[in-house]
């Protein structure tokens, strides 16, 4: 099992700074590779760079009134977040689907009904 992770390209793992500027100051947020991967994927279907996009969903999570004390790990759970609902199919695969054409407050609407899934209980079934 652990050698689909252990033998996967190191390149992955490492960390990468990347600066930007969120209303005029200038932020640096490091994370590893495979997030800023996922979030350029985000970010490119609906038609932005990774600026554009980490500027967007800081904005939009302060408009709903989040405190962003780690604005970091908030960007790492967006990446898994993503690609969880791409698993789920709530997200389509197909990169030509922005994600602003979903109807988020549908997707959002059927979460609660799914069944939780917590890494001790997967555990237990084996």
């Amino acid at each position: 099992m652990c050698k689909l992770f252990i033998n996967a390209d190191p390149d992955l793992w490492v960390s990468k700074t990347h600066s930007l500027r969120i209303d005029g100051m200038v932020t640096s947020i490091r994370m590893e590779n495979t997030f800023w991967h996922v979030l350029a994927e985000l970010a490119d279907r609906d038609g932005m760079n990774v600026p554009q996009l980490v500027t967007r969903l800081y904005h939009e999570s302060i408009d709903a009134g989040h405190d962003l004390g780690n604005f970091t790990s908030f960007l790492r759970v967006c990446a898994m977040r993503y690609l969880a609902l791409q698993l789920s199919g709530d997200v389509p695969r197909d990169h030509r689907v922005s994600i602003a054409s979903l109807d988020a407050e549908k997707i959002l609407e059927q979460e609660p009904k799914r069944p939780v899934v917590s890494a001790s209980a997967g555990n237990a079934a084996h």
